[in-house]
């Protein structure tokens, strides 16, 4: 899996794809092919941050990993088992923060394995996100950001669901590559995840 790892991170689209279809098709594990994606972007938001890449190179990743998505998804659905109608879940990119291709695959597979997924998408405001809330009641609010600058947007929906009253009823998941348990106490959340399976994990340990 390092091999995708690093095509990824190198921007080798086409061998990229390559490996992608043969490793489906000799029957891999969808699920490592996914995590390897992510660390290939975890990757590429590092170099992005230390200057070494730029937004024609965040948009490219973006789409290699939404087209190793679409590859990977049909292969998933037996992997994370569930069942229909198990919850709500409410899924947003903090404001400032336009990276959502691992959010969206991270609901997709939310999906398949039996949740409700309402995303609303990337840069998302924190008023938006707080409403939503009270409108869809989820029993889990997903924030994800790869950027160090969606902290603190994070941190203000948190504060602002406290301040309303909504702060007890749903659980909040961070979710982004350099997420820690530093952000999660800074930011005040439950949990955090720097992959997708940890989300259907946690949510199916809710019951």
């Amino acid at each position: 899996m390092e091999k995708i790892t690093a095509a990824m991170a190198d921007m080798l689209e086409d061998e990229l794809m390559d490996m992608t279809d043969k490793y489906l098709a000799e029957g891999k594990d969808p699920k490592a092919i996914l995590d390897a994606y992510q660390a290939g972007m975890t990757e590429v938001g590092k170099r992005y941050e230390a200057g070494e890449y730029f937004v024609s190179e965040l948009i490219l990743a973006g789409e290699m990993m939404n087209a190793g998505g679409e590859k990977i998804k049909p292969y998933l659905k037996g992997a994370v088992g569930g069942g229909p109608g198990k919850g709500r879940v409410l899924i947003a990119t903090v404001e400032g923060d336009i990276h959502d291709i691992g959010k969206n695959i991270a609901g997709t597979i939310m999906e398949l394995a039996g949740y409700e997924v309402k995303n609303l998408g990337e840069d998302v405001k924190v008023e938006t996100i707080v409403s939503e809330v009270k409108s869809f009641n989820p029993k889990l609010l997903g924030l994800s950001g790869l950027l160090t600058l969606a902290y603190d947007p994070m941190k203000a929906v948190v504060d602002r669901l406290k301040e309303a009253g909504l702060r007890d009823g749903v659980k909040v998941l961070l979710g982004g590559a350099q997420v820690d348990d530093h952000i999660l106490r800074y930011v005040g959340a439950d949990v955090y995840a720097n992959d997708a399976m940890t989300n259907v994990n946690y949510l199916n340990s809710l019951g």
